[in-house]
């Protein structure tokens, strides 16, 4: 009760001195920075998170909490370099899509990711490719179309995958 009065307190004060509440204190000041992600992470329908067309550079920080998540939408976006280490905590992911960004890495991480059935890469900037993606062994379609990717990776690659894999090239 002591700091609800005092954040009221506070926040009267700090209005009439003309400054705002942060806001995690006042939840009505709205994110001027539209290239930072939204402070409140959106919800996930049916274990599904569409962050597509955000002007992202990076996957925000929260996603990689959300282990539950089955299908990942970062496409349309300015992503660049590779995505975070951190894609490994998404065990359960399924999907991956991850098209029409400028990276020119893929983590070797995405490897661990043993549920993927669909990796969408298509149309970056990728010059390599690890070989840990031949660990996905549900894969069932995997586009990298629209790369200057190396093709030793991937025919080294496609040795550790199913063999009725639909590679996109």
């Amino acid at each position: 009760m002591k700091k609800l009065f005092l954040l009221i307190f506070l926040g009267l004060f700090l209005s009439g001195c003309g400054l705002t509440l942060p806001p995690s204190v006042n939840s009505n000041v709205a994110n001027q920075n539209t290239n930072a992600p939204p402070s409140d992470p959106p919800p996930t329908l049916n274990n599904k998170l569409n962050l597509s067309n955000q002007n992202l550079t990076k996957i925000p920080e929260y996603v990689f909490d959300r282990t539950n998540l089955q299908e990942l939408d970062v496409s349309n976006n300015n992503l660049t370099g590779a995505i975070q280490a951190e894609i490994r905590k998404l065990r359960n992911l399924k999907v991956l899509k991850a098209s029409n960004n400028q990276m020119t890495g893929v983590p070797a991480e995405i490897g661990q990711l043993s549920q993927l059935e669909m990796l969408d890469l298509s149309n970056n900037q990728l010059t390599g490719l690890p070989y840990e993606l031949g660990n996905l062994k549900n894969l069932k379609t995997f586009n990298i179309s629209g790369n200057n990717y190396s093709e030793l990776d991937l025919s080294i690659i496609q040795q550790g995958l199913p063999a009725d894999v639909n590679i996109i090239k």
